[in-house]
């Protein structure tokens, strides 16, 4: 589809239809599918996908009007992905918006030719869903959530805001390529920092809380959790088991402070929505994802919980609050 500019013979003025009248010239409106990797009743979840929807509506799409927008939320099940993944794309949609690299993986397992823009994923090229960051050269494009540089940083705010962590637990996801980049990157300055790392996967919740619970049993610890669909949908629960612990922690989204955690460092997540609908216009109007290059993050923000960090007893550092982007009383 593409929005039409019709100059005129008097006087040669460019005139911009509206999409909306565009649309309705045509007898036509866009259809976007949505593949959520969160789940339907995620409060961060709906922050994300309104973050998108009102991005899109600055670009002129109004949905019920000039776009129709079916959304699926697979709440980091990989069956649900590709369950969902497969009807989304039996809708025929003009384009899809994916989140998270487990949603991109399932859809290109179905389509090949769809339009696919993704929110955001973990090495793109490295779970092989483009071939190249500046040229993606099939039916996909979006945006990077990290660097695998950004494991290091947490280990480093992590020992900055308690020196005397010696063990820290690392909730990754081995499923993922991303969840083993991750892990090696915080590996990667465990040595020097003076810390031994101890890996905890997320396949199972009644796992995850046995094993921090173990893990706690020991003093000196300290808690990182990676980026990861199954860290997000268990947030709630290993927020409540770092306080149970008393384990000082760091996540890699404003989210798990806002829902109680101790602090976070990473991606303005909701930018990146933003930024989707921006390629989802350029799809809409004719461009292709194999010439829109994959963006990597350009905001990020470190948050923090002064009303959990004072539960845990923590005096947090000066220098750490300086930064600190939010600070939530």
């Amino acid at each position: 589809m593409r929005r039409r500019e019709f100059i005129t013979l008097l006087g040669g003025t460019t005139v911009a239809w509206p999409i909306a009248t565009w649309a309705q010239q045509r007898g036509q409106v866009a259809r976007l599918g949505v593949l959520m990797s969160a789940a339907a009743n995620d409060p961060d979840g709906d922050a994300r996908i309104t973050a998108f929807r009102q991005a899109l509506q600055r670009l002129g799409w109004t949905e019920g009007q000039s776009v129709q927008i079916d959304v699926r939320w697979a709440g980091g099940d990989a069956a649900l992905d590709r369950k969902f993944a497969a009807e989304l794309v039996a809708l025929k949609p003009d384009v899809i918006l994916a989140t998270a690299s487990q949603t991109v993986a399932a859809l290109q397992a179905v389509t090949q030719t769809v339009p696919i823009v993704f929110a955001h994923a973990a090495d793109p090229v490295g779970g092989g869903f483009v071939n190249s960051l500046a040229r993606p050269g099939g039916n996909a494009t979006g945006f990077v959530l990290f660097e695998y540089s950004l494991g290091a940083k947490w280990l480093e705010i992590l020992k900055e805001l308690a020196p005397g962590v010696t063990r820290v637990a690392v909730l990754r996801d081995p499923a993922m390529a991303a969840g083993i980049g991750q892990f090696g990157a915080i590996q990667s300055v465990a040595p020097t920092l003076g810390v031994e790392l101890t890996p905890i996967n997320l396949r199972d919740s009644g796992e995850v809380e046995r094993a921090i619970s173990a893990f706690a049993s020991s003093p000196n610890g300290g808690l990182i959790v990676t980026a990861a669909p199954l860290a997000l949908v268990r947030r709630d629960l290993i927020i409540t088991l770092a306080a149970r612990h008393k384990l000082c922690a760091i996540y890699n989204l404003r989210s798990y402070v806002a829902a109680g955690g101790l602090i976070s460092y990473g991606t303005d997540i909701y930018d990146l929505y933003r930024r989707a609908a921006g390629y989802i216009d350029r799809v809409l109007k004719g461009e292709k994802p194999s010439d829109l290059p994959v963006q990597a993050p350009t905001k990020f923000e470190t948050v923090i919980n002064m009303k959990t960090a004072r539960a845990l007893g923590i005096t947090m550092p000066a220098s750490l609050i300086t930064r600190a982007d939010e600070v939530i009383e």
